[in-house]
């Protein structure tokens, strides 16, 4: 498609509104869906680190049971 202005490009023949719309709507829930992901990494990193840390304890512990 090709605009004679600017203008013309941000009004899309009278449809600007809904698809200026509509793609700020997607950008907004991609953004969302990052961020979310992001803290979602951060608390799944936590656990796996905590779990670790749990089998560690376990085990030695295990050890030490079987030493005496």
């Amino acid at each position: 498609m090709f605009f004679q202005t600017w203008s013309d490009f941000f009004d899309m023949g009278g449809y600007g509104f809904y698809v200026w719309l509509a793609y700020g709507i997607s950008l907004l829930c991609i953004m969302v869906l990052i961020i979310q992901s992001y803290k979602g990494k951060d608390v799944v990193l936590r656990e796996i680190r905590r779990e670790q840390q749990r089998q560690a304890r376990q085990q030695a512990a295990q050890r030490r049971m079987g030493g005496l």
